[in-house]
């Protein structure tokens, strides 16, 4: 299975950016999906973003035209880049892998956080 380790976690006033990376290792499929979630003290589990083996993309609405994955095969990272930072988007994240269509993400990383200030 794979195997995931978040990094790039921290704190940064609203408006800012910060660029989290997920390096994974291990079999990938050749139908996959991997995704970006978060969870902040008292809600539930939201899914961030993701993207498939084709390069496909989806965004929750909250995050959308801030938020961008991508993904690096040749260094084995996912990455999120995040921009116009909110206070709510403070939480802890994760990454994230499933095979075939994006759900039933079986693999997780152990996350980072991220806080944002206003």
């Amino acid at each position: 299975q794979v195997q995931l380790v978040e990094s790039g976690g921290g704190s940064v006033q609203a408006g800012g950016s910060l660029r989290l990376s997920c390096a994974y290792s291990g079999f990938m499929h050749n139908d996959y999906c991997m995704g970006w979630f978060r969870q902040a003290p008292g809600n539930e589990r939201e899914r961030v973003a993701t993207i498939d083996d084709d390069g496909y993309t989806n965004y929750a609405d909250s995050v959308k035209g801030r938020f961008t994955i991508s993904q690096d095969n040749a260094k084995n990272t996912l990455y999120l880049q995040m921009n116009s930072l909110k206070p709510d988007d403070s939480a802890m994240y994760y990454c994230a892998y499933a095979r075939g269509w994006c759900a039933g993400f079986g693999q997780w990383g152990q996350g980072t956080q991220v806080t944002v200030s206003s």
